[in-house]
């Protein structure tokens, strides 16, 4: 069983069990959240379901296990002949997730 979900402009596989580093969510360590746009649901006898009206009932439950930041990317522009040099850094801030269950509910 997994499902496609999507999240900070970006898409996922997801399983029940497996961790992945999203864009940063609102939420501290321990929070529990839940995925509300699921692109693809697929069970484990193979049913494939797509469609809002038909994925408005599945459900990606997941839990926060940390808050962090990535790797600095640094930045460095130069321009010859103008002694023109600038240094900039960026880290991107990221939530690691650990997803729980993934369940094909009734409709609410």
């Amino acid at each position: 069983m997994f499902a496609i979900i999507e999240t900070g402009g970006k898409q996922y596989q997801v399983t029940p069990g497996a961790r992945l580093k999203v864009e940063k969510l609102a939420g501290a360590a321990g929070e529990k959240v839940v995925f509300k746009r699921v692109l693809l649901f697929s069970t484990d006898d193979g049913a494939v379901l797509t469609g809002a009206d038909r994925l408005s009932e599945v459900k990606v439950k997941g839990r926060i296990l940390e808050q962090g930041k990535a790797r600095k990317v640094v930045v460095f522009k130069r321009k010859p002949k103008t002694d023109y040099n600038k240094l900039q850094g960026h880290r991107q801030g990221y939530t690691l997730v650990e997803i729980e269950e993934i369940s094909k509910g009734k409709k609410a």
